[in-house]
């Protein structure tokens, strides 16, 4: 394997200045940029990267640990997570907690050993409804940054990247009431015990209150047929003539068994739900949705979190992303 030393002799040229070229500082020329570049690629020159990581003391890596992987949203969080990382030359160890604080818990007790430089998360369903989170405070006591992206601790200072949950139901709920008139609007949750599905049904009710409507809540949490509790609310309640989800799954699920009652959407019933782009491409017909950018957030997560590793005076952050009302097939 060639080594510095040997790159640094075939060009004449010390090894600080074949180090500095490879890493494109602005103290050598363009000329020797190339010069350096095109040998080390020429040689297969690979960076020791246990010696880099003696040197700067970092190991170059990022803890990422999500709830699940089989919520689209948490995927594409993940999908912008590794693209960001790699394009700063960080690699990434993922973890799940299945929604389970134990599992929480030993991942980040796992990777504070020296494995990684940081963590991005996405707090456990448990930990959250136990509230119990001092072992996420522990790891920040020690010194190693942690930035929490969507399900966020209040209590906890740090990092945080989060799309303004209240506000994107808040405005959804009004998009119904003016544009569509819709009078009997029905939320559907499955997260209610969740931080943003709590924010959710805020923004939900504050809508609902600011135009002297009744709210009506259909909670899932505990339902062991999702679509039969959907079917059985819709069959009592004829009058409701929109829906929405705040979850990524039953706001498909309320397309289905409206269908089955023979309403017609949107005629009858808008429906509308939280997603990604492909999402719409599941219904029929195709769900209008709340776009959280899962993409961007896990990029804004990777991009934060590394100027906190290494800026030493990094001022902690709160970002609120945007979020899009993708109108579709499902909504007049």
């Amino acid at each position: 394997m060639t080594t510095l030393k040997e790159l640094a002799a075939l060009l004449n040229i010390s090894v600080s200045t074949v180090s500095k070229a490879l890493n494109d500082s602005h103290e050598i020329s363009e000329k020797t940029r190339i010069r350096v570049k095109e040998l080390a690629a020429k040689l297969n020159y690979k960076p020791n990267r246990i010696a880099q990581q003696l040197k700067t003391n970092k190991t170059k890596t990022i803890g990422v640990i999500l709830p699940t992987v089989t919520n689209p949203f948490f995927a594409e969080v993940l999908h912008g997570i590794e693209m960001a990382a790699t394009n700063n030359d960080y690699d990434i160890i993922v973890c799940l907690s299945n929604e389970t604080l134990h599992k929480e818990e030993r991942s980040l007790e796992l990777l504070s050993n020296g494995s990684v430089d940081g963590f991005i998360m996405a707090v456990a369903r448990e930990s959250q409804v136990k509230m119990q989170t001092q072992h996420i405070q522990t790891i920040l006591d020690n010194k190693i940054p942690v930035l929490m992206f969507d399900r966020v601790v209040n209590e906890i200072i740090c990092d945080k990247v989060i799309v303004d949950d209240f506000k994107s139901v808040y405005e959804t709920t009004e998009y119904l009431i003016k544009k569509e008139n819709r009078k009997n609007i029905l939320l559907v949750s499955n997260i209610e015990e969740l931080s943003v599905g709590k924010l959710r049904t805020l923004g939900y009710s504050k809508a609902l209150q600011d135009h002297n409507l009744k709210p009506n809540i259909l909670k899932l949490d505990n339902a062991l047929d999702v679509e039969q509790s959907i079917y059985d609310f819709l069959s009592k309640n004829d009058k409701i003539d929109a829906i929405i989800s705040i979850d990524h799954v039953t706001g498909i699920v309320a397309i289905n068994m409206a269908k089955k009652l023979s309403k017609d959407i949107p005629k009858d019933l808008s429906v509308i739900g939280f997603g990604y782009e492909h999402t719409q491409l599941l219904s029929s017909p195709k769900i209008s949705i709340v776009h959280q950018k899962a993409h961007k957030i896990g990029e804004m997560s990777t991009k934060l979190l590394i100027d906190n590793i290494n800026t030493e005076d990094h001022q902690l952050q709160t970002i609120v992303l945007p979020s899009e009302l993708k109108l579709s097939e499902s909504t007049k």
